[in-house]
């Protein structure tokens, strides 16, 4: 058998055929998380839940959470991530939802306790969600930051660039 030789002609065919490699082949790995995942190692989920006191006046529920609810999973700073959630929109137009906070529950941030920081993740989509499906279980797929935001609604600990938003599918 001949041993195989990188000729000039050899390389720039393997170049060549590079260029056509489907885009996801050139994408970085997809990870698929949980709300868990957003706890960093070794803090257990009975930690981070804080108490509050009740504003009456504005109706609203001022929480006080201790430090590990402030502590986010920096492992997740850059992925590419997909999670599923709801979504508590933030700026909508005749298109739809095109921020949102996503939360691990229907109606979190909404006249009851909003969940700590390291469980609200800050959402752009280039492509906005329905607003006739707004409390629908969604599918999140984008690259994801750890950037502590501070909102009306809540602290929010992380943040995805969406590239994708589908139906959750039980």
């Amino acid at each position: 058998m001949k041993p195989f030789t990188l000729t000039r002609r050899r390389f720039g065919g393997l170049a060549a055929a590079g260029l056509f490699l489907p885009e996801s082949a050139l994408a970085k790995a997809l990870r698929e998380i949980t709300w868990d995942d957003l706890i960093p190692p070794g803090v257990p989920y009975s930690e981070i839940v804080g108490e509050g006191n009740l504003d009456a006046v504005n109706d609203t529920w001022n929480p006080i959470f201790d430090q590990n609810g402030s502590k986010m999973n920096t492992k997740l700073d850059g992925q590419r991530i997909r999670m599923p959630g709801y979504m508590i929109p933030l700026e909508s137009g005749s298109s739809g939802i095109s921020e949102f906070i996503l939360v691990p529950y229907v109606g979190a941030c909404i006249h009851v306790p909003p969940p700590p920081p390291n469980q609200l993740v800050f959402v752009t989509s280039a492509t906005p969600w329905p607003r006739d499906q707004l409390w629908e279980a969604i599918w999140v797929t984008g690259t994801m930051s750890v950037k502590m935001q501070y909102t009306s609604l809540g602290d929010i600990g992380y943040e995805v660039a969406a590239d994708s938003l589908e139906p959750y599918e039980w």
